[in-house]
Order: C-alpha cells, then sequence, then structure tokens
C-alpha cells in the first residue's frame, strides 16, 4: 500500500506548524521591539524573530501584524512629536508674553513719574516766588528722588527689552526646531518598507 496521501498531508501539517510557529516569533519581535522603543521595520522584526523577509512579505498573517504595528508605531510617534511641539511653543511664548506684560507696566510708570516730575517742576517755579526756601527745598529733594526712580525704571525698561529679545530669539529657534521634527515625522510617514532579499 502507497503512503504517498499519508506523507503528502504530514508535510502540509510540518509547514502549517512552521509557519504558525513563525507567526508567533514575529508577534513576539514585534511585542520586544515596541518595549525596547526599537525601530520598527521588515528587516527588524525579521531578524529579531529569526524569519526571512521574504517570509514577512509573503505570509498574509506575517504582512497584517507587521503593517498594524508600523502604522501604529508612526501613530504614537505622530502624538509624541505634536505633544512636543506644544510643550515647547507653550514654553516660549507664555515667556514672550511675561516679558510683554512687564514692559508695559514699566512703560506705564516711566510715563507716570515723568508727568510728576513735570507737575513737580511747574509747582517750584510757581512756588519759587510766593513760599520760603525751605519748601522749595524739599520739593528740589523729592524732584531728585523721582529722578533717580525714573533712571531707575528705564534701567528695568531696557533689561525687560532685552529679556523680551532673547526669549523672541529663542521662540523662533524652537519654531524652526519644532519644523525640523516635522519634517522628520512627515518623512518617516512618507518612506515606505523596502522589501529585502531573503535571508538564507
Amino acid at each position: 500500500m502507497s503512503s504517498g496521501p499519508t506523507s503528502t498531508a504530514a508535510a502540509i501539517a510540518a509547514r502549517r506548524r512552521q509557519g504558525e510557529h513563525k507567526i508567533a516569533a514575529v508577534e513576539k519581535a514585534i511585542g520586544q521591539l515596541r518595549r525596547e522603543r526599537g525601530r520598527l521595520t521588515v528587516r527588524a522584526i525579521a531578524e529579531r524573530a529569526s524569519v526571512s523577509a521574504t517570509f514577512c512579505y509573503e505570509n498574509p498573517a506575517a504582512r497584517a501584524l507587521i503593517k498594524n504595528a508600523v502604522a501604529d508605531s508612526r501613530s504614537r510617534h505622530d502624538r509624541l512629536g505634536q505633544a512636543e511641539h506644544e510643550r515647547i511653543e507653550a514654553s516660549w511664548r507664555e515667556r514672550a508674553l511675561n516679558a510683554e506684560a512687564e514692559l508695559t507696566r514699566t512703560q506705564k510708570e516711566i510715563f507716570t513719574q515723568r508727568q510728576r516730575i513735570g507737575e513737580l517742576m511747574g509747582q517750584i517755579r510757581d512756588f519759587d516766588q510766593m513760599v520760603p526756601g525751605e519748601s522749595v527745598q524739599a520739593l528740589v529733594t523729592e524732584n531728585t528722588t523721582l529722578k533717580r526712580r525714573v533712571q531707575q525704571l528705564s534701567q528695568e525698561h531696557r533689561t525687560l527689552q532685552e529679556r523680551l529679545q532673547g526669549a523672541r530669539s529663542n521662540n523662533r529657534f524652537a519654531d524652526r526646531r519644532i519644523a525640523d521634527l516635522e519634517a522628520q515625522i512627515l518623512e518617516l510617514q512618507q518612506s515606505p518598507a523596502t522589501p529585502t532579499a531573503p535571508s538564507r
């Protein structure tokens, strides 16, 4: 009696078991690379699973596992890139807004102090002919104090302007860095996996 059909069935079953074993190895390799934050590519998965890249492309189950893993990895990379983008932008925007608010406050205070000095100078001219010398001296002293305060505010104003310029410069640098990150993400999204020759 011929054993041909029996041998054929056994060979088919053996190939099926071998294929299932390889698919399990591919799935395990994907999990390991995810935990290690490794790059998910056909070559990397095939090497980790000890299977050929040809198997990864030709076996429908293995191909679906890899396709889903790569898509999920890119989506997660996009989310991380967007979160970093928003964090950097919010940080520099907050610094620039704080510097501008402080600059506006200082400018208003300088304007108020200058108005006060002008009023006092007018009072000195008026009182110079009407009041004793001591009152005039008191006004002169107050005027001198206010002038010093205006000088101090002017110095603070210059310092705040320098800080604002620095914040704006940092913000421009952050914008360029964000643009570079977005370009890298877009390049990763558009670059398909390149088939490789089967390993021997």
